[in-house]
């Protein structure tokens, strides 16, 4: 039997940071359509405290989170921060409304700008992670990577990482700079970047998926339910379990601004899962 104990419960981050494979994506602690501060900010510090109770030492977040409110909350529900807590935030988009109106902006000067204002909100002197939130087709990716390479030279960034590439851009990327996590899209039904997933864990890479939950392709989503029911947990942790099963350089970041849907999720990582359940699992593409 194949159980989730056999796997490595945490990651180690550039070789020097060990970090809790489920961890906490903030996405979901802005306003509606992660535009503007939420109605009822106790309920995300609420939330954002008690990960860290739980033992969540990695926290997912992004400038372009409300904008700015969700790293603003960190550090409200957060600072000072304990001394194994991780925060990952990210850079290179800009919006002026709802998620759908949102650019590309990873020019140097745009990229100073959110650096050191994520460095303001977060009350940080160094961000542990910084990844860059989109590759901007306007500007060349060399300027983009010289930036962040500066950045970390400077004493600003400690690691660095990519957001939405292929395997052709990581490579192009370390040649300036460690490459050390790729956040892609990817679920037990969705795995168009598997590729991508296998290099990475070649290189000791972190893939931190996003939308880890998948949805959409319903003849797929009624096989995970009928697994998740005979399994009595839900197909959200039946889906997170999954992917801690499938390959040990992921980092789940799961969002949510509800502390009972976050101590669900966290207890994804005690489901067993056997050989016949994976092969369930596995089989579950397109």
């Amino acid at each position: 039997m194949k159980t989730l104990s056999e796997f490595k419960s945490t990651f180690l981050l550039g070789g020097d940071l060990e970090i809790n494979r489920m961890g906490y994506g903030a996405m979901r602690i802005a306003g509606p359509q992660l535009f503007g501060m939420p109605e009822n900010p106790q309920n995300s510090i609420d939330v954002l405290q008690r990960a860290v109770e739980l033992g969540v030492n990695f926290i997912d977040t992004a400038d372009q989170y409300g904008p700015f409110y969700s790293e603003q909350l960190i550090a409200e529900a957060l600072h000072p921060y304990r001394e194994n807590i991780i925060i990952g935030t990210k850079g290179g988009l800009v919006r002026f409304g709802p998620w759908a109106d949102i650019n590309n902006d990873a020019s140097p000067q745009h990229l100073q700008d959110a650096l050191d204002g994520s460095l303001r909100r977060l009350k940080l002197e160094k961000i542990d992670l910084y990844q860059l939130h989109r590759i901007d087709p306007k500007v060349p990716a060399q300027i983009s990577f010289e930036f962040l390479a500066n950045a970390q030279h400077q004493g600003k960034i400690r690691h660095i990482g990519l957001s939405e590439v292929s395997i052709e851009e990581i490579k192009h990327a370390q040649q300036f700079f460690k490459v050390v996590s790729v956040q892609n899209r990817y679920s037990v039904l969705d795995r168009k970047w598997e590729e991508v997933l296998e290099y990475c864990k070649s290189e000791g890479i972190a893939f931190i998926p996003w939308f880890p939950i998948g949805g959409g392709m319903t003849p797929m989503t009624e096989k995970l339910q009928q697994l998740a029911d005979h399994k009595e947990v839900s197909m959200h942790q039946l889906a997170l379990s999954w992917l801690l099963h499938h390959a040990d350089n992921i980092l789940l970041i799961p969002g949510t601004s509800n502390v009972a849907h976050l101590e669900e999720n966290l207890k994804a990582t005690e489901i067993v899962l056997d050989e016949s359940d994976l092969q369930i699992l596995d089989s579950l593409t397109a």
